[in-house]
């Protein structure tokens, strides 16, 4: 091939395939790339910030009481899970993000201490058929007045906090959370004696 092929520059490079086609020099590739990731930092940031503003009202450093007569007969007493982490989720029957995390929580609870309260769902009757009709087998505390959420100062669902194992909240998210996240979450709770006072939000881990 001669060196006055149309198809090279006169360096002797092949000249792009496209006319008009050229690759951007790398200092404005890298500066590109700088820009993409400065939007995707104040993105977090953003979002990071109107969660912790969303969970202000919730429930902070030791744990409120929870107790009751989970819809399947059985006596719940929070108090009782004094050294191990414990997950606590607040869910509605017609809340549309709850259900796309409900599956995640009932795998959660297979290996893991967990305790959900339905609120303003229904009667326990009512609830009792959605857990029937969804496969779900978490335990549930049926919260029809919403009575137990206003005591964790819950704003809205679905609303999860991780507890550690002296029995204060270590984390709180509102909104959806992913399964690897919660259990990440759990695990750290895990080593966590309680004595920091930390609270995480939403932030920290989906």
């Amino acid at each position: 091939m001669s060196i006055s092929d149309p198809d090279l520059d006169p360096t002797g490079r092949f000249r792009a395939a496209l006319p008009g086609a050229t690759t951007p020099p790398a200092p404005i590739r890298a500066k590109r790339w700088r820009g993409w990731i400065v939007d995707l930092l104040l993105v977090v940031l953003i979002f990071g910030a109107v969660q912790w503003w969303r969970a202000r009202p919730l429930a902070s450093g030791a744990a409120p009481p929870l107790a009751g007569t989970t819809l399947s007969g059985q006596r719940f007493d929070l108090q009782a899970l004094r050294g191990e982490p414990v997950l606590v989720h607040f869910w509605a029957a017609w809340c549309p993000v709850c259900k796309l995390e409900q599956s995640a929580i009932d795998s959660i609870a297979r290996d893991h201490r967990v305790i959900t309260v339905a609120m303003q769902s229904g009667s326990a009757e009512t609830v009792g058929r959605y857990l029937a009709e969804h496969g779900l087998g978490f335990q549930v505390l049926n919260d029809e007045y919403g009575t137990l959420a206003s005591q964790w100062g819950v704003p809205a669902v679905p609303t999860t906090l991780v507890l550690d194992r002296a029995g204060r909240v270590a984390y709180a998210t509102l909104g959806l959370s992913t399964e690897p996240g919660l259990r990440v979450r759990l695990w750290a709770a895990g080593l966590d004696d309680g004595d920091s006072g930390r609270v995480g939000t939403a932030a920290t881990a989906r």
